[in-house]
């Protein structure tokens, strides 16, 4: 299965790859739509997705669960007329905020495909908190588009089971912190099942919901854990920071993606931690650096190749996460890049995370608990002495 999230003005999203695979010859209802995503963006505030899905074989070659799922879809759910609300237009050089690229690439994929459905808590009428989901229940009805109880450890679990049935679910967490509830779900079988049946159930699902600092939401709802979901075998996970990366990881593109080019320096990071970074580059070519910066997006498995490239040319890193200092994704990294390009390397690899704290409430304590651009130009200036 695999895993997405995405930070304070990030999102991440990724169905499973095989969605870019071609759809079933008989989608009840469904219209293909061609979209050119725009480049530019707005950065909200608060918003770190995570998203599951199953690391077997997943075709869309039909086979008897396949075609029971898609006949059951497309028995029970009316499908809406196209002047939904939720109708995206896609038009090459719209702009998207973030949480509108998500829902238009959901909305493709279930235009799509039939056997796409999403459940979670308030993501029906209401839209969902972030409202992903709105309008979505109208056009696609509800039972592919399913409210469900604030019961994560259950709902989880009753995706997981769809998707083993042939279905293709995606299983909103309202946030981050919630989803700990459906952790033995997510791990014991999301991530294990597709092994201990002997290959007998792909479970091709996405989990994704909102996570890390932000508007002042308090400890237990500014989490970051994503390193929690990194230790489980058997997922993949991603994390988006820009309109135009979260609809293509909800679209299946788990691939780094090369920030700005330069010479002196690598700075990797992902989700919200990239703004941080592109604020503190200005100041670095200010300076007289040349920082290359790379928002890595899969945090499993790591695209080593374009780290590996990135690495061999500056001979220097610095990585930078919001995500906590102890068993954190930077941790990985660093071995990751010690293991595969010591000797490339130049001087020590840097990282730097968040504080091994909660997350206070009041705005200025909060600020202090994450990485601000003044800390990474200090260290890039270490770095390169």
């Amino acid at each position: 299965m695999a895993a997405t999230f995405h930070g304070v003005g990030a999102t991440v999203a990724a169905l499973s790859s095989s969605s870019s695979s071609s759809s079933p010859s008989n989608s009840f209802g469904s219209k293909k739509l061609l979209s050119s995503p725009s480049r530019s963006f707005s950065v909200r505030k608060r918003a770190s997705f995570t998203m599951v899905r199953s690391e077997g074989s997943m075709n869309f070659d039909l086979n008897s669960k396949g075609r029971r799922a898609q006949q059951l879809i497309a028995n029970a759910v009316a499908t809406k007329a196209d002047s939904s609300p939720a109708s995206s237009s896609s038009k090459p050089g719209h702009e998207l905020l973030l949480f509108e690229a998500l829902r238009e690439g959901l909305e493709e994929e279930m235009e799509r495909d039939p056997r796409v459905c999403v459940m979670g808590e308030d993501v029906g009428h209401y839209g969902g908190s972030y409202k992903v989901t709105k309008g979505l229940a109208t056009k696609f009805g509800d039972l592919r588009v399913l409210d469900t109880p604030i019961a994560e450890n259950s709902f989880t679990g009753m995706g997981i089971g769809a998707a083993m049935t042939g279905l293709r679910p995606v299983v909103e967490g309202m946030n981050m912190g919630f989803l700990l509830l459906a952790f033995n779900q997510i791990s014991n079988n999301c991530g294990m099942l597709h092994y201990t049946s002997g290959g007998q159930f792909t479970i091709p699902i996405v989990i994704r919901g909102p996570g890390g600092v932000g508007r002042q939401l308090g400890a237990e709802h500014s989490q970051r854990l994503e390193s929690y979901f990194q230790s489980i075998p058997g997922i993949q996970m991603v994390a988006c920071s820009t309109p135009y990366n979260a609809k293509g990881l909800m679209k299946a593109a788990i691939r780094t993606e090369m920030v700005r080019p330069g010479e002196h320096v690598t700075i990797l990071t992902y989700s919200r931690m990239r703004y941080h970074v592109m604020q503190a580059a200005k100041t670095l070519v200010n300076k007289g650096y040349d920082p290359e910066v790379i928002d890595i997006r899969s945090l499993k498995p790591f695209d080593l190749y374009t780290i590996g490239n990135s690495v061999k040319k500056t001979h220097r890193v610095l990585i930078v996460e919001e995500c906590m200092r102890t068993g954190g994704i930077g941790a990985s990294l660093i071995a990751a890049i010690t293991e595969n390009f010591n000797d490339y390397l130049d001087a020590p690899i840097m990282c730097l995370s968040s504080q091994d704290v909660p997350t206070p409430y009041a705005g200025t304590l909060e600020e202090w608990t994450v990485v601000q651009p003044a800390q990474i130009v200090a260290a890039v200036e270490q770095l390169c002495q």
